[in-house]
């Protein structure tokens, strides 16, 4: 069994790591593995290829911006791919998450519905189904067929067009009859909007949650970390974000960490894995920055006594399986994916925006005494990227077995290679 994977990235971000931690668990059981990227440093793998230049990404990125067609364009590129799957002939195509301006998302799912490859493709996002925005958040425009959209620029990045209906049509026209095609929802709640979006009507829908190093993601000695940050008696709450904004109505919320930050002074509240620094913060707020180094962001997480979720939407939230797996309850709004993926017994979601009932979930997660060592074996056995790669691989087996049942022509074609 060969199986090509396609993402963005590799080896880097969330989905790059949990690209290669695939690749990598399935090249050292014998499986041949192959991975397609578009974005970031090329690898020195030579099972890795880059499809993408850094520029060619930038150019097709403004084309979107002026035809208002996000997922379209990349003909060089899209063409390259193409190339490296008719060289390949992976038995199973999964596709991850692949946007970035690298590929022609509608030609890409054409071709493989035309050739009946067997297709996985995994839900970080909403933009499979919505084929426009990322995350949809309150808009239920994606169930009848998007069109005048309520959030234009800030979702597709559209300078004159509104194009969402056009896109919508042509990704539903895309997968529609690619009756060898697997969606995998990283979370149940994304799981049921993804059995409910027309776009993706009539394939086969599974869940399989985001895995965790847990080698790395564990409960470690931090109390040097946290005596140089703060006094032994301080509570310490976490916030995790690659983009914290102190504007409200942003997506991650950091505007509510502040908030919480003026009303709880007898809190330190560290920020970790923002880009920028953060300006006329309160005193007892700490500025981390980004961190490369997991087993320090590891380090915050055990150092922490509780971990801080403030987003408006998330499809599954690996701030909230990584700080589990830590021994760190969560606290947070409810945003879709970390609620349907999280024990209650150590963490506490509200109702979004409501910043009194956040306050209090806190505090009272702050009073209490979890059991750290137990809240981090349980979800090492719900996150580790062991179990995650063992749930993919069985995916991958029932494809294959489900194509080897279907006798028509396209797939007699597929399996002895002559299309490609």
């Amino acid at each position: 069994m060969k199986i090509l994977q396609i993402n963005c990235v590799y080896g880097t971000g969330s989905t790059g790591r949990l690209t290669q931690a695939i690749h990598t668990r399935l090249l050292a059981e014998g499986i041949k593995s192959v991975v397609c990227c578009g974005r970031g440093p090329r690898s020195t793998d030579p099972h890795v290829h880059k499809v993408c230049g850094e520029l060619y990404a930038k150019a097709q990125h403004a084309e979107a911006d002026l035809t208002g067609l996000v997922y379209g364009g990349c003909v060089l590129s899209t063409a390259r791919l193409l190339h490296i799957l008719r060289r390949e002939a992976p038995d199973i195509v999964h596709l991850q998450c692949i946007n970035g301006y690298f590929v022609n998302i509608f030609r890409l799912v054409r071709w493989l519905k035309r050739h009946s490859v067997p297709t996985l493709l995994t839900l970080h996002a909403e933009f499979p189904y919505t084929a426009n925005c990322g995350i949809a958040a309150d808009c239920e425009k994606w169930r009848t067929g998007c069109g005048s959209c309520p959030q234009l620029r800030a979702q597709t990045g559209s300078l004159l067009f509104d194009r969402t209906a056009a896109a919508w049509k042509r990704m539903r026209d895309a997968f529609a009859g690619f009756s060898n095609c697997t969606v995998v929802s990283v979370s149940p709640w994304l799981r049921g909007r993804a059995e409910q979006a027309p776009v993706l009507a009539g394939l086969h829908h599974v869940t399989i949650g985001n895995g965790v190093e847990t080698a790395i993601f564990h409960p470690v000695a931090a109390v040097d970390l946290r005596r140089r940050y703060t006094s032994a008696r301080r509570r310490l709450v976490l916030h995790v974000t690659a983009s914290f904004s102190p504007e409200q109505g942003s997506l991650k919320g950091g505007w509510y960490v502040l908030a919480l930050a003026k009303r709880m002074p007898d809190v330190t509240f560290a920020v970790v894995g923002n880009r920028d620094p953060l300006q006329n913060v309160p005193d007892n707020v700490l500025d981390i920055g980004r961190l490369e180094d997991q087993a320090l962001l590891a380090a915050w997480y055990s150092a922490a006594d509780a971990a801080l979720l403030t987003s408006r939407r998330e499809t599954f939230s690996l701030v909230t399986a990584e700080s589990l797996c830590c021994g760190t309850p969560v606290v947070g709004f409810r945003a879709g994916g970390p609620e349907s993926i999280a024990p209650p017994s150590c963490c506490e979601f509200v109702e979004y925006g409501d910043l009194d009932a956040l306050e209090h979930a806190l505090r009272s997660r702050l009073e209490a005494t979890p059991d750290r060592a137990a809240i981090a074996a349980d979800a090492a056995a719900r996150f580790s990227m062991e179990n995650m790669y063992r749930a993919y691989k069985a995916e991958y087996t029932a494809l294959s077995l489900m194509v080897d049942k279907l006798e028509s022509k396209e797939v007699k074609l597929w399996k002895s290679r002559k299309h490609i």
